[in-house]
C-alpha cells in the first residue's frame, strides 16, 4: 500500500523521544517503585470551580456543535485578556481557539509554512517542534542555544541562519526544556530581523504564568511594530493545571486568523462548548494555582542546584520559569541518553535525556520539577550516587 510522504517525514519524530518515560511507566505497572521526573504535568489538580463550570455547562446542554473560530464568549474573553496584558487593543477577530497548544501550533504552521520553506528554531527545543515543522514539508533550521547566554536565543545567530527560503522564526518563551525567558531587547532584535526579511514570528507562550519571581515576561505581541507578523500560542494546560481538557488558542493579525479559519474548519469544525465555557472563566481571572506552582518550581530548582551542582562533576542550569531544570552530566563521560538509561536501571530514577530535545543538549538531562520536595531530594541523592560511579571509573 502507498502512504503520504508526511508519514516518512515524521517516522522518527514521535514516541521514540519518550522511550525512557514509557519504560519507566512499564516498570511502575509491573510493581517497581520509580521516581519519575520525565513529563511536565502540573503538581496540583485542576481547580474544582473550573471543573464545576464545565460540568454545569454540559448538563445545561452545551454539548452541541461550535464553530471553526471558537465560542463567542471565549473569543471576547481572550481578546480582553490579551488587550490588558499586551497593553493595546486586540479584538475577537484576532483570536482562534483549538484543542490545546499542540494543535494550535500545528494549524499555525500549516497556514504559514510549506515544502521548500525554512523555519528557524532554537536548539534545544521541545520534543514535538521538529515534527510540527516537518509535517508542513518545511525544514527546521536549528540555532544553538548556548548555556553561557542562559540558553536565550541570540539574535546574531538568528540573523546568520536566515536564507531566502526562511519563512518564520519560532520562539518558545518561557522555554522548554531550558526555562529561559527572552528579554524585551532579545525580542526587539529578533523582530528587526523578521521585519528585514519579511518573516513570521510564532511564539509558544504556554509557560507565561509560570515565570519565577524577579523575571519579566515579554511577548512579541507587546511590540506594536511586530503586530502584523506575530502569532502567540498558549493554553490553560499549565497555567490552570488542565492539560487533559485540551483548550488552547492563538492570537495574531486579523487577516491571518481569517486565512486560518478554513483550515480550522477542515480539521475540527470547532471545539467543545462546555470546555470553552470553562476556559472563558479561567482566562477572565488570575489563575488560582499558577503562583503557587511557580514558587514551588523555583524552590525545587534551587534544591537541585544546591544538591547536585559541583557534585561528581555535575553542573546544574537553574531556570527562570517553567517546570524543568537541566543537569549537565558530560563529566561522567556518558551521553544524556546513556546516563538516563543506566540511571533508570541502577537507581530507578526516570529523567529525560537532553538528546530528546536536540543536538545542543547532548550530555544533559531534563528533570521535571513537578514532584514533591522529598522525591526531588531523594532523586538528587540517587543521581549524584550514579554520577559518582562513573567518575570513580574514570579515575
Amino acid at each position: 500500500m502507498k502512504y503520504a510522504s508526511v508519514t516518512e517525514r515524521l517516522a522518527d519524530l514521535g514516541g521514540a523521544k519518550w522511550e525512557i518515560h514509557a519504560r519507566a511507566r512499564r516498570m511502575k505497572a509491573e510493581g517497581t517503585a520509580v521516581l519519575e521526573f520525565t513529563i511536565g504535568e502540573p503538581d496540583v489538580p485542576c481547580p474544582p470551580e473550573l471543573m464545576e463550570t464545565a460540568a454545569r455547562a454540559m448538563l445545561s446542554g452545551r454539548t452541541g456543535y461550535s464553530n471553526g473560530q471558537g465560542e463567542p464568549g471565549l473569543l471576547r474573553a481572550l481578546a480582553a485578556r490579551y488587550s490588558i496584558r499586551r497593553r493595546r487593543h486586540i479584538g475577537p477577530e484576532q483570536v482562534m481557539c483549538f484543542p490545546g497548544t499542540q494543535t494550535t501550533l500545528y494549524a499555525v504552521f500549516m497556514a504559514i509554512a510549506e515544502a521548500g520553506a525554512e523555519v528557524i528554531v532554537g536548539d534545544p527545543m521541545y520534543a514535538t517542534y521538529e515534527g510540527l515543522i516537518r509535517a508542513t514539508g518545511a525544514t527546521p533550521v536549528p540555532v544553538t542555544l548556548r548555556p553561557e547566554r542562559g540558553f536565550r536565543l541570540d539574535p546574531a545567530d538568528v540573523a546568520a541562519a536566515v536564507t531566502p527560503d526562511a519563512r518564520a522564526i519560532f520562539l518558545n518563551t518561557p522555554h522548554n526544556p531550558t526555562g529561559a525567558v527572552l528579554t524585551r531587547e532579545d525580542i526587539a532584535a529578533i523582530g528587526d530581523i523578521a521585519r528585514a526579511h519579511d518573516l513570521w514570528i510564532v511564539s509558544d507562550e504556554v509557560y507565561e504564568d509560570l515565570v519565577f519571581e524577579g523575571v519579566h515576561f515579554t511577548s512579541p505581541l507587546d511590540l506594536v511594530e511586530l503586530a502584523d507578523r506575530s502569532i502567540a500560542c498558549a493554553s490553560i494546560s499549565k497555567s490552570h493545571a488542565a492539560p487533559g481538557f485540551r483548550s488552547g488558542w492563538c492570537v495574531g493579525p486579523a487577516e491571518f486568523c481569517a486565512r486560518l479559519l478554513p483550515l480550522s474548519e477542515t480539521m475540527l469544525f470547532g471545539n467543545q462548548p462546555f470546555i470553552a465555557d470553562m476556559t472563558t472563566q479561567a482566562v477572565s481571572h488570575p489563575s488560582p494555582v499558577a503562583p503557587g506552582m511557580a514558587a514551588r518550581f523555583a524552590a525545587r530548582a534551587t534544591m537541585i542546584h544546591d544538591k547536585l551542582h559541583g557534585t561528581a562533576g555535575l553542573r546544574v542550569h537553574r531556570p527562570d520559569a517553567g517546570m524543568f531544570a537541566l543537569v549537565d552530566v558530560r563529566a561522567t563521560g556518558l551521553s544524556g541518553e546513556a546516563f538516563a538509561q543506566s540511571l533508570l536501571d541502577a537507581e530507578h530514577v526516570a529523567v529525560m535525556p537532553g538528546e530528546s530535545f536536540g543536538a545542543a543538549l547532548s550530555g544533559w538531562l531534563r528533570l521535571a520539577l513537578t514532584q514533591p520536595d522529598a522525591a526531588i531530594a531523594e532523586g538528587c541523592t540517587r543521581i549524584a550516587r550514579h554520577a559518582a560511579r562513573f567518575r570513580a571509573d574514570a579515575a
